[in-house]
């Protein structure tokens, strides 16, 4: 009986440490790669699914240090109390380095993306189905 009752119990701590893998594993933050040239985003547009991010942004002989700014598109680019503050770099991108953001929850919509560092163009588009 004490064989069988420890088979339940492995077979059945199997099954929710699989169950609670795979659901870790669904809210992993995905990463958007995006490169800095001197002046400009090399992705002008990017489309992806609502979910949670990490932007992970490349100099590429820029020759100063980068940052990143997201903003709803529509809100005030210039007033930081509308920037996505998780999805700043966690600090300035050297060139030909790379940094990544804190995890950003991205809902539904349009953003704006750029760097007051390099600067680049307001344009930029990343648009969330």
């Amino acid at each position: 009986m004490k064989k069988v009752i420890t088979v339940i119990v492995l077979a059945l701590g199997t099954i929710l440490s699989t169950n609670a893998q795979d659901k870790m594993m669904k809210d992993a933050p995905k990463t958007i790669a995006l490169e800095q040239t001197p002046g400009e985003f090399t992705q002008k547009q990017i489309t992806v699914s609502a979910g949670t991010y990490v932007f992970e942004i490349s100099n590429n002989a820029v020759g100063h240090n980068v940052g990143f700014v997201l903003v709803k598109k529509g809100q005030d680019a210039s007033k930081p109390e509308n920037h996505i503050q998780t999805a700043y770099v966690t600090e300035q991108v050297a060139t030909g380095k790379k940094q990544s953001s804190k995890p950003t929850k991205l809902e539904k919509g349009e953003y704006v993306y750029f760097c007051p560092l390099n600067p680049t163009s307001t344009d930029n588009t990343l648009i969330v189905l």
